[in-house]
């Protein structure tokens, strides 16, 4: 029989040994395990709570371990690592069971590596409460408080109001619920809505976006028939303000140069009743397929897909966009609710970098934009390297070019610039994003 911590293990051993999308080898290992649905929670709130919590945890085990754990066999430190987890931050699990279920993997490894598991894990429940930080530095305690690493801390205190840094990082913390997009092509807002409450899902209305159904509660949406019959996708809030703030009409030409995986490429033909014309770019054959996978799906017939890479300049695309959409590839950091493991993945250097890639895509972008046709810049982030940064250099650089201003309604983690753009701060409902709509005269 699989023991529900044991596949946590080996997650996180192919996350952090491998680098591993979470989302994947979590899906991958759950789906040929037998456990039952209650276990299956078990080893995602595990794998999920350890990731969120790395930095915390492992300067907990710094502190307990004589030789800290950059010396420690990487399944012994992944099982002091999701007990750790278990002890400092689910409290519906005893003590006794948490220290129990981890010397028990621990035989597995030897008799040694039990010995240990079981001295430090003692060891933190007596000492629990102790300081192990330098309370009057005020980047390393919101670092632990957080469990953020120092250079994504920083970087947050450097281009933030203190508590919009909080709440940044209070946000990224939280659990993302899953929120559907309704197909207007295919059924009425209302009609999907009371079709997942007969369904027994437990939802609710959007907090945003007009389309938008959040899930509370229910089984797999993918596996649902409103799905699989292209009724509704599945798109976080953020992203679906993406489309409306396009100012789209039927029959327009409108050029998405980076779209896989299609969610707001398809919200777009959606709005514009299959009418114009949508050309989705990607630099990977394979992401193609994804987004010509829910084309289909959702009944749309007025994209063609096209593989393209965005830093490369195609000439026939030249003033020909009504509308273009460059949702450029960023550092991410605005979907760590989703992806936990951004957080030890990246660094400030791989965000330099991308800087160039925006940039490149930006110059090609304003190439394709016909006179009177509007430029969107979005991202997932909230570096804003990324974001100002690269639109007031764009600027500087095309200054037929202006911003227009953008307004959702007044939400409380929606900051809007006197700019014109706008910046999404995560909550239980959203990831952190920015929107920028430019206007070539």
């Amino acid at each position: 029989m699989d023991n529900a911590r044991k596949i946590a293990i080996d997650v996180l051993n192919e996350i952090f040994t491998k680098n591993a999308y979470s989302n994947i080898v979590l899906g991958k290992n759950l789906d040929k395990s037998s456990l039952d649905r209650k276990d299956k929670g078990l080893v995602t709130e595990i794998v999920y709570g350890t990731l969120k919590y790395k930095y915390t945890i492992d300067v907990i085990l710094n502190h307990y371990l004589k030789n800290g754990i950059r010396k420690i066999d990487d399944t012994v430190l992944n099982i002091l690592r999701i007990s750790i987890y278990q002890l400092r931050y689910l409290d519906k699990i005893p003590q006794f069971a948490v220290v129990n279920e981890a010397a028990e993997l621990a035989k597995r490894r030897s008799a040694g590596a039990t010995r240990l598991v079981n001295g430090v894990l003692r060891n933190y429940i007596r000492n629990d409460g102790v300081s192990l930080i330098n309370e009057n530095d005020p980047i390393e305690k919101l670092a632990f408080d957080y469990s953020f690493p120092r250079w994504l801390v920083k970087m947050f205190s450097s281009q933030y109001r203190p508590e919009e840094v909080k709440s940044i990082l209070k946000g990224l913390n939280m659990t993302p619920s899953v929120t559907v997009r309704v197909n207007n092509l295919k059924t009425t807002y209302d009609d999907a809505f009371e079709t997942l409450k007969q369904s027994g899902y437990d939802v609710k209305e959007g907090e945003v976006c007009p389309e938008a159904i959040a899930i509370l509660r229910g089984g797999n949406i993918e596996d649902n028939p409103l799905f699989r019959n292209g009724h509704i996708s599945v798109q976080d809030e953020s992203a679906m303000l993406v489309a409306p703030a396009m100012d789209i009409f039927e029959d327009m030409k409108i050029l998405d140069l980076c779209s896989a995986p299609g969610g707001k490429t398809c919200h777009m033909a959606e709005i514009m009743n299959n009418t114009g014309k949508i050309y989705a770019f990607d630099i990977h054959e394979k992401k193609l397929e994804l987004i010509k996978e829910n084309v289909e799906r959702l009944g749309i017939t007025n994209v063609v897909c096209s593989k393209l890479d965005a830093s490369k300049y195609a000439e026939k695309y030249t003033s020909i966009a009504d509308r273009v959409l460059i949702d450029v590839p960023c550092s991410g950091i605005g979907i760590i609710r989703k992806k936990p493991e951004i957080k030890w993945t990246k660094e400030i250097e791989g965000t330099t970098r991308l800087i160039n890639i925006q940039r490149s895509i930006m110059i090609n972008a304003a190439k394709y934009t016909k006179t009177g046709g509007k430029l969107i810049y979005s991202t997932c982030t909230l570096n804003k390297d990324e974001n100002e940064g690269n639109i007031k250099w764009f600027l500087n650089k095309y200054p037929q070019f202006s911003l227009e201003p953008l307004n959702f309604g007044n939400f409380g983690n929606v900051i809007y610039h006197p700019e014109g753009y706008v910046t999404i701060l995560p909550n239980e409902n959203m990831d952190g994003f920015f929107i920028a709509k430019m206007k070539r005269r």
